[in-house]
């Protein structure tokens, strides 16, 4: 059923002509609209403010800047806007929003007499690394009559150099050339900084963008206003390419392509374009040998380190990529009503290619890499406390991509080169992996401890690699010491929600160490190790019971920390309990909490606890997942409620206000962050 909330009618005035816009959007109207997230450097989104309407706005990177993606289309001679804000021609009327978990569909009429669908499909491919490996996204449109009548439809599209660099002082080269079935351009920095950023966006890496080599295709390279002028004047490209190489920001050169789609009657018509990034090396890392290596593309051992064979495979591959988005659309749609109602797929389907959008694949066949960026937090680069989160995607998606994320952690810790004895905390500043050979990293020790043994026990028993376990376990016991140490009476220190600075005693992230111990008792089962934690953790949560829980009220509840009887919190720690289903935390503990939670639910939210009105989306669908039925109805649905209302404009935050639905007031704004993968915790709990 499409949602209730439809866009306002508003008049866009363009050339002296008023187009009237309306759009509905299904499942909902989101913050903001994925178009291209693959990685980390191509993540391109549409900003909802507060409508998501394409024509007559410009794709952004998730940091806002500027992406120029320019869409045109000609019917029987006239000109109209479908995409990007360049064009003075009159926008077509955006019909509806469609997002899946790995789609977003655009329909539009054009001038009454076409209805032109453009699909911007960004596949995941959890089971398949060859495919999982390419920095590419495919943008389909259809075109087909809408009066019943023949047309004849030209349809254009153009990306900037604005792709290649966030400086856009930075001199770019470029080409056009074409395969047996593409055309394609082709331009990059002149200058190629290998592991560098501007602006969050990467400084090394050749662009390519593609569509097929139809009869009726025209393509052009030039200034922004030369190539869209030659379209909106001729409704075809000149096949030139400006030869004066320049910066990004100087005329502005543009890469275009156009089709001429004939004459367009009742049956669709489809043109199929693509566009990606291919880099040589994706991360510095410093492994078990301590020193920075480079950690190449994943892509290159699949495509023979040959940019034109990747390109045309991508490509080639879009009719098995569709079907298998389609399969997979609907199976998490399906899993999702089935686990949580309606509400909770338009939250899962959200959150999908966002989680994977912050994920680069390296390495090599027989030994994978896959990294993290913390996006837009500070930009670390796998962040232990950001992997806990996103965790529930993974295992629910295939468990097997844990072992990859999870690897380089283990392999820079046990190298020796991190002095500590609890765990890392991360491994730097995304793409450089170095590590903390001084010890100075964020220290969240209790956190990342436990975050890291519960996280590799659910890898273990996910996929049945106890091996794992083995190899790992003189540093897990490293970890579960320090877990005895610190667990029961936290010191003064940051948990994950480090915005909210350091406190002591803190009730939720004490009882993380203490599953963590009790997880650790399984590990040395399992590894046929002498069980050193397990009845440490059970005496752990019986004192934890005690100074843990304010008793002193109509609703029992945990407090924010031991003996604050004013305070409250989300206890979404229990969540790791059922997740390796120890069946260690007392059932009337899980059942407290969510009597609890709706005699303090906001307008949006339960709030994070009693510091803030604020919230994390993840940690409340952590709760959900173990709360009881009318508890996890109503969390679910005032999540789903706040990506319909919210007032944030951009990649679906995890941190808003509770009461006003908004970014926090003099808080961070978190934005574009795995973390969302969390809001899967009722998906990846065992069945």
């Amino acid at each position: 059923m499409w949602s209730p909330k439809i866009a306002a009618i508003a008049a866009a005035m363009c050339c002296g002509m008023a187009t009237v816009r309306a759009s509905t959007y299904k499942p909902a109207r989101p913050p903001a609209v994925p178009l291209a997230v693959r990685t980390p450097y191509l993540n391109s989104w549409l900003q909802c403010e507060p409508e998501c309407l394409l024509p007559d706005n410009w794709p952004r990177h998730w940091t806002t800047q500027i992406l120029g993606w320019q869409g045109l289309v000609a019917v029987d001679g006239k000109v109209f806007n479908w995409m990007g804000k360049a064009s003075q021609n009159t926008v077509v009327n955006q019909l509806s929003l469609e997002y899946t978990s790995t789609k977003s569909i655009f329909v539009f009429d054009v001038d009454g007499k076409v209805n032109l669908t453009v699909t911007f499909l960004s596949p995941v491919f959890a089971d398949d690394l060859s495919r999982q490996s390419q920095q590419f996204s495919y943008i389909s449109a259809k075109a087909k009559s809408a009066d019943g009548g023949t047309h004849d439809v030209r349809l254009y599209m153009d990306v900037s150099g604005e792709w290649a660099s966030g400086d856009l002082s930075q001199k770019i080269t470029w080409a056009h050339d074409k395969t047996n079935q593409l055309d394609y351009h082709t331009f990059q920095r002149t200058e190629q900084v290998e592991y560098g950023e501007n602006g969050e966006i990467a400084a090394w890496g050749r662009w390519y963008f593609t569509t097929g080599s139809y009869s009726g295709l025209s393509w052009q390279i030039g200034s922004d206003q030369v190539v869209r002028n030659q379209f909106a004047t001729n409704q075809t490209l000149a096949n030139t390419v400006d030869g004066t190489f320049r910066a990004v920001q100087d005329n502005w050169p543009v890469f275009g392509f156009s089709h001429d789609l004939g004459d367009v009657g009742n049956g669709d018509v489809e043109r199929l374009f693509t566009l990606g990034l291919i880099q040589d090396n994706v991360i510095h890392f410093a492994g078990i040998n301590k020193t920075l290596d480079a950690v190449p593309g994943l892509w290159q051992s699949y495509f023979n380190h040959d940019d034109r064979h990747a390109i045309d495979t991508f490509y080639d591959d879009y009719q098995y990529a569709a079907a298998h988005s389609n399969e997979l659309d609907k199976t998490i749609q399906q899993d999702s009503v089935k686990a949580g109602g309606q509400d909770y797929a338009a939250i899962t389907t959200l959150t999908v290619r966002q989680s994977f959008g912050a994920l680069q694949f390296g390495g090599t066949p027989s030994k994978p890499y896959i990294f993290l960026k913390e996006i837009s937090s500070n930009s670390d680069i796998q962040t232990v406390d950001v992997i806990f989160p996103a965790y529930p995607i993974v295992l629910y998606m295939n468990a097997t991509l844990a072992r990859y994320l999870l690897d380089p952690l283990f392999e820079n810790q046990e190298s020796g080169a991190y002095p500590n004895k609890w765990a890392e905390h991360d491994l730097g500043t995304f793409p450089v992996a170095k590590g903390y050979p001084s010890g100075n990293d964020e220290p969240m020790p209790l956190e990342e401890c436990g975050n890291m043994v519960i996280m590799t026990l659910a890898y273990a028993e996910r996929t049945g690699d106890t091996s794992y376990l083995k190899k790992h376990y003189p540093i897990l016991s490293q970890w579960a010491e320090f877990l005895v140490e610190d667990s029961l009476i936290p010191s003064n220190q940051l948990s994950t929600d480090d915005f909210a600075g350091t406190l002591a005693n803190q009730t939720n992230l004490a009882i993380k160490g203490i599953i963590g111990l009790k997880a650790m008792s399984r590990i040395a089962n399992l590894t046929s190790n002498s069980d050193n934690w397990g009845a440490i953790a059970d005496e752990y949560l019986e004192h934890w019971k005690v100074l843990a829980i304010n008793n002193d009220t109509d609703l029992p509840h945990t407090t924010l920390s031991y003996g604050d009887k004013n305070s409250h919190g989300l206890l979404y720690n229990i969540y790791a309990d059922k997740l390796l289903d120890l069946n260690f935390v007392d059932q009337s503990i899980f059942d407290m909490q969510s009597n609890f939670y709706q005699s303090i639910a906001l307008k949006y939210a339960v709030p994070l606890d009693t510091r803030h009105t604020w919230t994390k989306s993840d940690w409340m669908m952590f709760a959900a997942a173990v709360a009881g039925p009318d508890t996890k109805a109503l969390l679910i649905n005032k999540l789903a409620t706040w990506v319909s209302d919210t007032t944030t404009n951009r990649a679906m935050t995890d941190l808003y206000d509770a009461e006003t639905g908004g970014y926090p007031q003099n808080g961070p704004t978190f934005v574009a962050r795995p973390v969302v993968g969390g809001t899967f915790a009722l998906l990846a709990l065992p069945s």
